[in-house]
């Protein structure tokens, strides 16, 4: 029997973490890889050992087998261990681990090559009695041919990559107009972030769930399954909001689709972590989508609910020990509910955003699972996934689990880069959230809000706090004339004003120590007191006309971050004096993020209408369409295919109709 001492893991972010955190547990240390831009990221410093790679891009670091496998032999290592996506299910990386006398912590290459073709797969899911939906694999680019092929198929169809998953790579298709740039697309995203541009087309359902059954196998021939999870809240076809078990899945449901997922797992001699995903749709049936041969990034709310370690039993298998636990012995607890917090802002479509995060701090009193890639001060770059973390509630109900969740997103401490925090939150608070009805259109058709509605008293609070929080500062760190009280005048009318701008509005707070500590306030047309109880480090407790309040103020340059038990209030101090301001260009279109550019579709003088695809950015391993805002003619490009821009950057100027007249 195989004894692991020393594992690589050859992933990165939260899920390298999370893998070195049981193997803390079971006493096997640790051998971490990084990219450049990760040198300094948390999990490089957490292993026992860690190896640079060399270079930025996926392609250079993460998806370079040569690399990866010499580091396992120059660090000593017994096993390694892919995390998901990268080479998580390469069945030729996994050969090649095992061809150089290491031990692959995942199921044996052949049953990821068989589960890797996903077309293939079907066919193996078909002969094992597994219900699948109608598919037609892509050869090359679009054709007569395949376009037929696909209206046979029937719209709408989901164009798909065969070799990954994450949402990369997925293309939904209203019609035949919109086929052939969506293959063009998807292959190019899949090749990209999986080294495979392979992809297929599949009818796609409409107001279905998607459920996937955890299972898993050891080389003694059991196969297990650990129950489901649903993942139908998703955008940009990749989840954000995870649940085991389904509010859907009745027990007579949860057997059927459990046997199908184990009958998939043994058609293919399947022997170590793997999840068989459905679609769910409203009449009951459930259909194959594939089965992913790796660990999941939801695992948390399966091991909340069944009390199981999934990297431990994938590194007892690949030890070639049989699983701890038995099929009967497998009870369901509770409900475990996981969000992704990521970078990106919901309101400019959930756009990957980048920056340093000034502030990463969960809140310590909050009984939930945080497993996150960062901390404060990490930089979010342009290279990888932004995902910053994955926080997980575990209770006795759904609905408990959905507010303790909602609850403890609310108070982290999530300062300096734009996330979707707030928009979690009120999808964890919707009326149709709590009441079940988790459909994979769930953010279309219920549109919950994008952003957190600050109210005047919120902000109101904020202002006061900030600049209370700032007056004690100031007053601490002068160099003389301590004892007497900052801002404090002779005349009660010389108040201090501080002028703020908060969601584009310009919002001042005047405020004016009084003898008794108190200070007096002014927002707006409102007029009150205020005090400053305590103050240490960042934590603050003020009383704002009679009320009292735990904030913490948090502020870098012109930011101020104030957070509270309700959310978090963004300031940006407006200076005293006026800053010049960079002229915009009528008619510019901007890079919205940093990133490279892949196609330019138009040229100089060519007629745009609205809304028609200009220029294709990639940036996160995802790609992001730059659309024409209006109608009218291209006068100035500035971007090429290959450059890398900035964000904010000009790529192109689009002279409007009314503007064209003019001129002429």
């Amino acid at each position: 029997m195989t004894r692991i001492t020393r594992l690589l893991i050859a992933n990165r972010g939260e899920i390298a973490r999370r893998v070195m955190r049981t193997c803390r547990e079971m006493g096997i240390g640790t051998v971490a890889v990084y990219a450049d831009p990760d040198a300094d990221a948390p999990f490089v410093r957490e292993a026992d050992l860690a190896v640079a790679l060399r270079g930025s891009s996926s392609a250079e670091t993460y998806l370079s087998v040569e690399k990866l496998i010499e580091a396992a032999k120059r660090t000593g290592c017994d096993a390694i261990h892919p995390g998901y996506g990268f080479l998580s299910e390469n069945a030729a990386f996994a050969r090649m681990v095992t061809d150089a006398g290491l031990v692959w912590v995942g199921p044996k290459p052949d049953a990821i090559a068989a589960m890797g073709d996903k077309l293939e797969a079907k066919k193996r899911m078909v002969a094992a009695g597994v219900p699948t939906l109608p598919s037609i694999e892509v050869a090359g680019s679009y054709d007569e041919q395949l376009g037929k092929r696909a209206a046979e198929i029937g719209y709408p169809l989901l164009v798909k990559a065969s070799g990954g998953g994450g949402g990369k790579g997925m293309r939904i298709v209203p019609g035949q107009p919109e086929l052939a740039e969506a293959i063009a697309a998807a292959q190019r995203e899949a090749a990209s972030a999986f080294g495979n541009d392979t992809v297929f087309l599949e009818r796609y359902l409409e107001a279905a769930r998607h459920v996937e059954v955890q299972i898993f196998g050891d080389h003694h021939g059991n196969v297990v399954h650990c129950f489901e999870r649903e993942c139908s809240i998703q955008r940009r076809h990749q989840k954000i909001v995870e649940e085991a078990p389904s509010s859907a899945v009745d027990p007579d449901l949860r057997a059927r689709m459990g046997a199908a997922a184990v009958a998939a797992g043994q058609a293919i001699g399947y022997d170590n972590a793997g999840t068989v995903e459905f679609m769910l749709a409203g009449d009951g049936k459930f259909y194959f989508l594939e089965v992913n041969t790796r660990l999941q990034v939801e695992h948390p709310v399966t091991e909340a609910i069944t009390g199981l370690d999934l990297v431990r039993e994938q590194i007892r298998v690949a030890e070639g020990k049989p699983l701890s636990f038995s099929q009967d012995a497998l009870r369901i607890d509770g409900h475990a509910i996981e969000a992704r917090l990521y970078a990106e802002d919901p309101v400019q479509d959930f756009l990957p955003a980048t920056g340093r995060l000034v502030r990463f701090e969960p809140d310590p009193t909050a009984q939930v699972r945080v497993d996150s890639g960062v901390e404060s001060g990490s930089d979010v770059s342009i290279h990888f996934d932004p995902m910053l973390a994955k926080v997980i509630a575990h209770a006795p109900t759904r609905t408990e689990a959905a507010l303790k969740l909602a609850s403890a997103l609310e108070r982290m401490r999530i300062h300096g880069v734009t996330t979707n925090r707030d928009f979690l939150v009120n999808v964890l608070r919707s009326d149709p959230f709590l009441d079940g009805d988790t459909t994979t259109h769930f953010i279309e058709v219920h549109r919950p809000p994008r952003t957190r509605a600050v109210t005047a008293e919120a902000l109101r609070a904020a202002l006061v706090a900030t600049a209370l929080v700032g007056q004690a500062r100031n007053r601490a760190s002068a160099k003389s004339l301590r004892g007497i009280p900052s801002g404090w005048r002779n005349n009660p009318s010389q108040m201090q004003e501080l002028r703020f701008r908060h969601d584009g509005q310009e919002v001042p707070v005047r405020y004016l120590r009084q003898r008794d500590g108190r200070f007096a306030f002014e927002v707006g047309e409102h007029r009150g007191s205020a005090r400053l109880l305590t103050l240490e480090g960042d934590r603050a407790s003020v009383e704002i006309d009679g009320v009292r309040e735990v904030v913490t103020v948090v502020r870098a340059g012109r930011d101020a971050w104030v957070q509270g038990a309700l959310g978090e209030v963004h300031l940006v101090e407006i200076p005293r004096f006026p800053e010049a301001e960079i002229e915009a260009v009528a008619g510019g279109h901007n890079a919205p993020m940093p990133g490279k550019i892949l196609a330019v579709h138009v040229k100089a003088g060519d007629r745009v209408a609205r809304g028609q695809l200009v220029i294709v950015l990639e940036a996160m391993k995802m790609e992001h369409r730059i659309l024409a805002a209006a109608d009218g003619v291209v006068r100035e490009i500035r971007a090429h295919v290959g450059g890398q821009v900035e964000a904010g950057q000009l790529l192109l100027v689009i002279e409007g109709e009314e503007e064209g007249e003019a001129a002429s």
